[in-house]
């Protein structure tokens, strides 16, 4: 799947990385806790999260995510658009609650993450 077609099914506006829609995705998580996310995300993964803050954008930062859905229409602040577009980031506002994002992504046929094993 591609960035461009995360967009599309979870109705996102694009406030980043409009020219890294082809880009692929090949897993999404979901989730309001930067520990989990570093439990569970490897690269090339879509987070969607409805926590705004600048921790966010670093939390994927470290963890090459591809993109990340803003949940709840949720809009991020200047300062985290500007550090998401510096680090080639996409960044997406979705009108759809978390949970709905992440299902209907399932549904499409994205898969979700697993728990990283020990020592991988």
């Amino acid at each position: 799947m591609t960035i461009r077609e995360v967009a599309k099914i979870v109705e996102g506006k694009i406030l980043t990385g409009g020219d890294r829609m082809d880009e692929p995705v090949d897993t999404a998580c979901g989730s309001d806790l930067m520990s989990d996310v570093l439990a569970f995300v490897k690269e090339k993964t879509v987070l969607i999260t409805g926590l705004i803050n600048p921790h966010v954008v670093r939390t994927a930062e470290m963890l090459d995510i591809t993109c990340i859905v803003f949940s709840r229409g949720k809009m991020p602040s200047e300062e985290i658009l500007e550090m998401a577009d510096e680090i080639g980031m996409t960044i997406i506002s979705s009108p759809m609650t978390t949970y709905t994002a992440c299902g209907e992504l399932y549904i499409h046929g994205l898969p979700g993450t697993k728990k990283k094993q020990e020592g991988v």
